[in-house]
């Protein structure tokens, strides 16, 4: 069982940046593959980025790719995912998950945990 509260949403302005983290219960945290995925009012939930376990492999969506950073802490339990050059298409709320499925990792049904987001406002 794995428990994710994310944190450091906010209102910023267009070319900004902020650092949402994730903290994660549970003992087994590294076995976890993690991802971020957002969901902007009126649109389908959409993958944002994810990391392997031990961090080494790193994967972003191409609306991002360039502009946010994830990693990850196992030593806290933490994820973090570093937003930078920030737009206002980017406004959405983020949520952090946990899985360890056999599908691909920009897919929702992935991941077995879910937080319950923190919303991120750019403003033009």
């Amino acid at each position: 069982q794995v428990q994710l509260v994310e944190s450091g949403g906010g209102l910023v302005q267009a070319g900004g940046s902020l650092r949402l983290s994730c903290a994660a219960s549970g003992r087994t945290f590294s076995s976890y593959r993690m991802g971020w995925f957002r969901h902007a009012p009126g649109k389908e939930r959409e993958f944002v980025a994810a990391i392997s376990g031990p961090g080494g492999s790193l994967y972003y969506a191409d609306s991002v790719k360039g502009r946010f950073t994830i990693s990850r802490d196992n030593a806290k339990n933490m994820v973090y995912l570093q937003l930078n050059n920030l737009k206002p298409e980017d406004t959405a709320v983020y949520y952090c998950a946990a899985g360890a499925g056999s599908r691909s990792v920009t897919q929702t049904a992935y991941y077995g945990y879910w937080g319950q987001g923190t919303q991120v406002t750019v403003s033009s």
